[in-house]
């Protein structure tokens, strides 16, 4: 297969939660492949610096400050990054968070949150996206960061574990509604991933060991794990997939 096949350049990204973790490192993988990349996260510090790593390998990335939870916002804040970057081919909806806690003990305030955040958001960007392409009659690629919490459930994950089930199905009724519009969308299930948010996992010793013994490739993921499931997902080379996700999880999901 031609190696071309994976080659973005001239293409146009956004990555929300790219300032850190698996965003930052998919950000990379699509900037390296030659995307102009544009990252969205609430940290203004965090984004500053993550985009002076994206500059180093692609000039041109841009980084803007802002809070998903604003979900009023996200139409005015699309049009403002698709203007500055000259358009979006490639949206990345990878932004989330954790609330972690028994069912029974989730607070409805935090349930909404994470909604908000980790669904809600990424729908109401990704109709952004799709009516700017539908109404210009451009293709283009959407990406949903999904997780092992899509297919199975661990004790106190329940508000985060509804979110991801729902991007699995999300993933596929997109899919569907716009393949006649030459729009793409699929997803990444991250692994257990060495982030910001897993940090207490990996520092308590007993989950530690249960994840590498657990993984059938013996450790946790780390960020730059994701830059060629991006690009892959993102490029001509999977010009015939949509509707999947692609598990990055080290076999977790392969075995019991």
């Amino acid at each position: 297969m031609e190696v071309e096949l994976f080659n973005l350049h001239g293409k146009k990204a956004l990555v929300t939660g790219g300032n850190t973790g698996i965003g930052l490192g998919m950000a990379l993988g699509l900037a390296q492949a030659g995307a102009v990349v544009a990252i969205t996260g609430r940290d203004q510090e965090k984004n500053s610096a993550a985009c002076a790593r994206l500059c180093a390998v692609q000039p041109g990335c841009l980084q803007a400050v802002f809070d998903l939870e604003e979900l009023a916002g996200i139409e005015p804040f699309y049009r403002s990054v698709s203007q500055e970057l000259g358009g979006v081919d490639i949206l990345l909806n990878n932004a989330g968070m954790q609330c972690r806690g028994r069912a029974e003990e989730i607070d409805v305030r935090d349930l909404n949150r994470i909604i908000a955040v980790n669904l809600t958001a990424p729908y109401v960007l990704s109709q952004c996206f799709a009516r700017e392409h539908i109404a210009n009659g451009t293709p283009g690629v959407i990406v949903f960061t999904a997780s092992l919490m899509s297919e199975a459930a661990r004790k106190g994950t329940s508000a985060y574990t509804l979110t991801k089930g729902g991007i699995r199905q999300l993933v596929r009724a997109l899919a569907v509604d716009w393949a006649e519009f030459g729009i793409r969308v699929n997803g990444i299930g991250p692994g257990y991933i060495q982030t910001e948010m897993t940090r207490p996992l990996v520092q308590d010793s007993e989950f530690d060991a249960w994840v590498k013994k657990r993984t059938p490739l013996g450790r946790w993921g780390k960020p730059d794990d994701f830059a060629g499931a991006a690009v892959f997902l993102a490029s001509d080379a999977a010009r015939f997939i949509t509707g999947q996700i692609l598990y990055v999880d080290g076999g977790w999901l392969a075995t019991f």
